[in-house]
């Protein structure tokens, strides 16, 4: 015959799954900002390198929209 579990070994294992649940939940919040702050880096720099490579074309806005078909 199955043992019967009593509420209060219940309710301490689901106050422990929400504290682990909130534990988890804060490390997704902190390694999304993490992305967010690697990718907003990693466009910033491509946005440099795409400047300098238009500046030494020597090409003006116009030919470069142009190519660009925009």
């Amino acid at each position: 015959m199955a043992r019967t579990r009593s509420i209060s070994s219940i309710e301490t294992e689901i106050s422990k799954v929400t504290a682990e649940l909130q534990k988890a939940q804060e490390k997704v919040d902190e390694l999304s900002q993490k992305l967010l702050e690697l990718q907003e880096m990693k466009q910033s720099i491509e946005a440099k390198q795409i400047m300098d490579a238009f500046r030494k074309s020597g090409k003006s806005m116009q030919e470069l929209m142009t190519f660009l078909d925009v």
